[in-house]
């Protein structure tokens, strides 16, 4: 089993399909990976040599932001927003939608289940 940037990786495979196993790393930046580094995109982790492992390793030390440290620019982003009492800042802190949808109804993954309003007393 592979292991690139804290995250083992699934030896069988397409490189391409197994680098998005990297949070971080999508599809079009996958085949970018592989076609920077000379890498034939249908070949499986399990047929690459040590050599090719460590430099996708290096490739992507060196180029791109993933896991744990863009997980924690994500959080410094969303809680700046907070902090600086923007509109998107607003909706984060109360646990609404912060890309515009519409709330009155739906919304329930981020509302949480929805809670009962009690009725008219008779």
């Amino acid at each position: 089993m592979a292991r690139i940037a804290g995250v083992n990786i699934p030896t069988g495979k397409r490189v391409p399909i197994a680098l998005t196993y990297i949070h971080g790393i999508g599809p079009s930046v996958a085949m970018a990976i592989v076609s920077s580094l000379n890498i034939d995109p249908s070949r499986r982790i399990n047929q690459l040599s040590d050599e090719e492992v460590l430099a996708i390793r290096e490739y992507i030390d060196a180029n791109l932001t993933v896991e744990g440290d863009l997980r924690r620019e994500v959080q410094m982003n969303v809680k700046r927003m907070m902090d600086i009492g923007s509109y998107r800042g607003l909706r984060h802190r109360r646990g609404l939608p912060v890309r515009g949808q519409r709330t009155h109804t739906n919304a329930r993954t981020r509302k949480g289940p929805a809670k009962a309003i009690a009725g008219k007393k008779k």
